[in-house]
């Protein structure tokens, strides 16, 4: 098991620099890369505040230089809206600059607000990331693709870079059936948005997930799953409620992009709107890593226990939660709350990929 962190990179205060918030990014990376953390995760999203990294490779290639062990991962390549070629030659790249230290985190987005604006058919989505995560597989292992299906061609194409060592290792996010279903055909892992979900309600996806691989005919002992969630290390309330309240708008924000039925003010995205049977600060305090050292390690230990999961990643600056309390949260999350989490369960590495809770 192992933690990530979630670089989303968007604002909420116009007029916020692009420069400082992609930098900023880049230092909590570095400061994860110097803590042992796992992984870093990079967003994909276009045309608003919600998200300003338009390319996730591009934040790894930069990264790539600047740490040394930590792997940083596309979160996510939102497959449809590509050339085919062209990424997958990208991607070749950028595998080669991080040596082997990319992870291509790959979906079918959501959001019709950017599908509309790449001249895209949000609706052909799941069929499209079908056929490319073929053409992916055919140009990361082979020297040519060659390739025809019912919405994507290419003839025999050699990809010119090659990755560093074979394939990067490809993680597909999302919810939908479809694409869980490609990812257990392929072996992909798979990671879920935990969003404001309980214990319980999360604890749930391990099981569904090994019934598609079952239902794929593979294996379900080799499940590799993760989480995405949220976590804030603040001795302060007022701090925790300040996060919590941070964390509601970047939901109520990615539901309203989400329905087409996101709220502008001139180029920003408001997140005014409560979303149907919305949490309370409280309740959303109470479901994730967000308080004191204790009460993070507490939920922390439960939610390894509980659902089994191999990683988790983390959102630690978002919203108007500046990048000063974002760099101090992470800091005492690595020095701090992880060193507690492995003194209730062991070391990281070796805690084993099932719940606990049923082997206690």
């Amino acid at each position: 098991m192992d933690f990530g962190i979630f670089n989303l990179m968007g604002y909420r205060t116009d007029g916020a620099p692009s420069h400082q918030i992609l930098n900023e990014a880049v230092e909590l990376t570095k400061i994860a890369d110097q803590g042992g953390i796992a992984m870093s995760w990079f967003a994909e999203h276009h045309f608003s505040n919600y998200g300003i990294c338009a390319s996730p490779l591009i934040m790894a290639a930069t990264c790539a230089p600047q740490t040394k062990r930590i792997k940083l991962a596309t979160g996510i390549l939102v497959l449809p809206l590509y050339s085919p070629a062209r990424l997958v030659s990208e991607i070749a790249m950028v595998d080669s600059l991080c040596e082997g230290r990319l992870v291509l985190g790959i979906g079918t987005g959501y959001q019709p607000f950017e599908f509309e604006r790449f001249g895209a058919d949000l609706s052909l989505s799941k069929e499209v990331f079908t056929e490319f995560v073929e053409i992916l597989e055919q140009g990361l292992t082979q020297e040519f693709i060659d390739f025809k299906g019912k919405h994507l061609s290419l003839p025999k194409t050699h990809i010119s870079p090659r990755p560093y060592a074979g394939k990067p290792e490809i993680w597909v996010a999302g919810h939908a059936p479809q694409v869980h279903q490609e990812a257990a055909r392929r072996g992909y892992p798979m990671i879920v948005n935990g969003r404001f979900y309980s214990i319980d309600e999360l604890a749930k996806n391990r099981p569904m997930l090994r019934n598609v691989l079952v239902e794929q005919g593979a294996d379900p002992d080799t499940l590799h799953w993760g989480l995405l969630r949220y976590c804030c290390v603040t001795d302060s309330r007022q701090e925790a409620l300040e996060y919590a309240e941070n964390a509601r708008w970047q939901l109520r924000v990615a539901g309203a992009l989400r329905r087409r039925e996101e709220v502008q003010k001139g180029h920003m995205i408001l997140g005014d709107t409560p979303f149907p049977q919305e949490q309370t600060l409280e309740e959303i305090m109470g479901s994730q890593m967000i308080g004191d050292v204790e009460t993070c390690i507490e939920r922390g230990v439960e939610e390894i226990r509980r659902t089994g999961v191999n990683h988790i990643a983390l959102y630690f600056q978002i919203g108007d939660y500046d990048h000063k309390r974002a760099r101090r949260s992470l800091e005492r999350f690595i020095t701090e709350v992880v060193p507690g989490i492995e003194k209730e369960l062991g070391p990281l590495h070796s805690i084993p990929a099932e719940p606990l809770a049923a082997t206690a």
